[in-house]
């Protein structure tokens, strides 16, 4: 059964396995979650699930996210997101989810939002050379030529530009867990995750499983 599953990124450490190695990994705080909300092919055209996580103070909530939690019956959440499953039948509103619906030894896919770099050139953003440093060639750092003569008269798509950097939503997939503390709720996923310390993730059984 598909599965899933909200986590805080908390920072990195490194661990020894069992055989000696050292790994570094990355600790997530994964819930606990509550369903707030099932959603089913006979009512809403495909299978979900929607769950609540971290907590938050009541005035902080917006009106709508409130009512959703006083249909379930359920105590407010600062995060609210859909995980879309095949198979809710073990799924109830109310029910809490927890770190050990994942064991070590299995496959995830972590998705969150990088790191934001505001406005970065193409250097930084896109890791272009640099022009000479010296003999007063007044041209460092910039982005290079911007097209050919008049024919064919235009920037061609693609062409690397400063700009907003970072801040995307990625998905980092097929990430190993190697170790569960049921007792925290933490999850060790190995090597790095997006985003910084305290941002939102979500863990789903990772699509490379199949």
């Amino acid at each position: 059964m598909k599965k899933g599953i909200l986590a805080k990124k908390v920072g990195m450490t490194q661990i020894f396995l069992e055989d000696g190695k050292l790994v570094p990994v990355t600790v997530l705080e994964a819930g606990p979650c509550t369903v707030v909300q099932k959603k089913t092919v006979e009512t809403d055209g495909y299978n979900a699930i929607k769950i609540a996580f971290g907590e938050v103070r009541e005035k902080l909530v917006n009106k709508p996210a409130k009512g959703e939690f006083a249909k379930a019956n359920t105590e407010v959440k600062r995060h609210l997101r859909e995980l879309r499953l095949d198979d809710i039948s073990s799924y109830n509103v109310g029910d809490e989810i927890k770190a050990d619906i994942f064991a070590a030894g299995d496959n995830v896919d972590a998705s969150g939002v990088t790191k934001g770099h505001g406005f970065a050139g193409v250097i930084k953003r896109h890791g272009a050379h640099r022009g000479p440093m010296s003999h007063g060639s007044m041209y460092h750092r910039r982005p290079g030529s911007m097209g050919a003569h008049s024919d064919p008269g235009r920037v061609f798509k693609g062409k690397i530009l400063p700009g907003h950097m970072g801040s995307d939503n990625v998905t980092i997939l097929n990430l190993d867990i190697v170790k569960v503390d049921v007792d925290k709720n933490l999850i060790y996923v190995k090597g790095s995750v997006p985003g910084i310390k305290g941002s939102l993730l979500c863990l789903r059984d990772s699509i490379k499983n199949k």
